[in-house]
């Protein structure tokens, strides 16, 4: 059993629900007269929603066990995306839908982590940054360079991001996973 002291950032845990949540902030409060609480803000794992919820000093709640294990991608079939666990090289099987946007990052031999959650896979997180090459966009016009300037560019993977006016096609552009945002562009 943990309690509100052991909270921190990326914590999982179960809550008074039943329901799998992961703690993304967390603060404690205490206004003058009133007793102390600790406000968290929570990622349901299981629907992917925000809650924000008060809990008192001395709640308790069940710990998750979790393990992270290394994968690598290997391909896409139908609506089944499937990965290798570079320990064991077992080939596991993940719906494309439990992934949302993040199928979107994924080419061929990229290093991921799968979350276990009680010896069963439970999600698979990418890399905060991935490289990707720019498959299409519209040339960039010169003497554009005064003001901060975007286009969108389509990315190989088929994503559309916007990118500074001085990228072109073949390009291989650094992109933050967590925001969909161009980060830098990379030497190929």
């Amino acid at each position: 059993m943990i309690g509100t002291g052991d909270f921190r950032e990326g914590l999982i845990f179960e809550n008074e629900n039943g329901e799998l949540v992961e703690i993304i902030e967390y603060q404690h409060h205490r206004k003058s007269q009133a007793r102390a609480v600790v406000r968290v803000k929570l990622r349901n794992l299981n629907t992917g929603s925000i809650i924000e919820s008060s809990y008192r000093p001395e709640d308790k709640f069940k710990e998750v066990s979790m393990e992270k294990r290394p994968f690598t991608y290997s391909y896409a079939d139908g609506d089944m995306l499937y990965f290798m666990d570079s320990a064991s090289y077992e080939q596991v099987g993940v719906p494309a839908a439990k992934m949302g946007r993040k199928k979107n990052y994924l080419v061929d031999n990229m290093e991921v982590i799968g979350l276990y959650i009680n010896d069963q896979l439970f999600s698979v997180d990418l890399p905060i940054k991935v490289d990707l090459r720019i498959a299409s966009t519209v040339p960039g016009v010169r003497g554009d360079t005064v003001a901060n300037m975007t286009k969108m560019a389509t990315l190989e993977s088929g994503i559309e991001v916007k990118v500074p006016l001085f990228i072109n096609e073949g390009d291989k552009i650094r992109i933050d996973t967590r925001t969909d945002t161009y980060v830098e562009r990379v030497n190929n």
